[in-house]
């Protein structure tokens, strides 16, 4: 979601700080129409590929066509995914695939005896650290603005739409992001580089649960999410982790693109966090290298605009959208998920280093197209099996 700016054709935004622009055609979305569901239920996404695509993550199906996409890649890759896939799955026969098109259920009870909060403030702070003691790499704190849950959920039995099974009187949000590897992102499109998805997947659903757990002991309601009840990227830029960029990720100042994102629903007394506006839209508004590398030409050009070219877009938000049909459309040929959006974003660099720190800082000021000229020769991709050559 794209913040406010001179940019040709804006309206006003109703949600400023956030950078959250809905137009009166705003709906919520069903996830239902999201592209992995329509994959199961709609034949304008269902191709002769689809079927291998999702036979691959079992290793029914793994083409081996060279670097990045051998028998030991889709190994790593799929190995990776297994934590999540074991948390997925066990409700299934429900109708049920939990952190991706339902809620995670409670694994132990809400206590009867709540710890008293005096401090919403001091609490929040505690949440941040057991965040990240648990794993986590990010923690910000919003609002539960509803425009950002999901109209219905889906019944993976028959894929009919169904209640979102949230619990009222949840007023806030955890949001959590978690690193993905630096070194396999480099290598994408392969499917080396999907186990840094899958990796970060197995991690986020060990982590959210763990901290959902820990706030239920305290006597208070915590319903763990992934993918599922709302979209995770408008809370995360609402909890001050980041802004929302031309390749639909979210840009972070301490890890660029490079992160997943979980989130809880809670009524435990916190504080929330601010958003940050840092101008990353306006870099986004010069750069289009995303746009550029992707094989499918999924990305857009030019300003962000209101809708998207498919029903699996969002109606009545003004962002920049991507083509989910024809991004799905390369996942499926490729038989694995496509981040090169991510490795050839600008942003992706080590901020722990000082001289991306300088850079970030120059992308984010009116030296931009400098900080962008610098940027040329960088997000070259890296060689899968120079990857499987490295020390331990």
């Amino acid at each position: 979601m794209g913040y406010p700016s001179n940019r040709p054709g804006h309206s006003h935004s109703d949600d400023p700080l956030a950078g959250i622009e809905t137009t009166e055609d705003f709906e919520r979305f069903s996830q239902r129409n999201d592209v992995f569901s329509r994959a199961i239920w709609d034949d304008k996404v269902r191709s002769k590929h689809t079927d291998s695509f999702f036979a691959s993550y079992g290793m029914d199906a793994t083409p081996r066509r060279g670097d990045g996409f051998t028998q030991r890649d889709f190994a790593l890759r799929n190995a990776s995914w297994l934590i999540s896939d074991v948390m997925t799955n066990r409700h299934a026969d429900q109708g049920r695939r939990e952190g991706f098109q339902a809620p995670i259920s409670y694994d132990t009870p809400v206590a009867p005896v709540q710890v008293e909060i005096d401090d919403p403030d001091a609490m929040a702070q505690e949440i941040k650290r057991i965040s990240k003691f648990f794993g986590a790499d990010l923690c910000g704190i919003t609002d539960l603005d509803e425009r950002w849950l999901y109209a219905s959920r889906v019944d993976t039995r028959d894929m009919s739409k169904t209640d979102l099974g949230l619990p009222d009187g949840l007023p806030h949000v955890i949001v959590l992001g978690h690193e993905m590897d630096a070194d396999l992102v480099a290598t994408y499109p392969s499917a080396l580089a999907g186990a840094a998805t899958g990796r970060e997947y197995s991690h986020e659903a060990s982590v959210v649960m763990q901290l959902a757990a820990y706030i239920r002991n305290l006597g208070y309601e915590a319903v763990a999410s992934m993918n599922d009840t709302g979209l995770v990227i408008p809370f995360a830029i609402k909890a001050g982790l980041g802004e929302y960029a031309r390749n639909q990720l979210v840009i972070t100042p301490e890890f660029g693109p490079r992160l997943r994102f979980s989130k809880i629903f809670t009524n435990l007394p916190l504080t929330h966090d601010a958003p940050r506006p840092r101008r990353v839209s306006a870099f986004c508004d010069i750069c289009s290298k995303c746009a550029d590398a992707c094989p499918p030409k999924a990305l857009p050009f030019g300003f962000p605009e209101t809708g998207g070219t498919n029903r699996s877009a969002i109606k009545g938000v003004r962002k920049w959208t991507s083509d989910a049909e024809k991004c799905f459309g390369f996942w499926a040929k490729t038989r694995t998920d496509c981040a090169i959006c991510m490795r050839v974003c600008p942003f992706n660099r080590d901020f722990t280093q000082a001289r991306h720190r300088l850079w970030l800082k120059l992308a984010l000021s009116p030296l931009r197209k400098f900080a962008l000229w610098l940027d040329r020769n960088r997000g070259k991709r890296s060689k899968p099996a120079d990857w499987w050559q490295k020390a331990p």
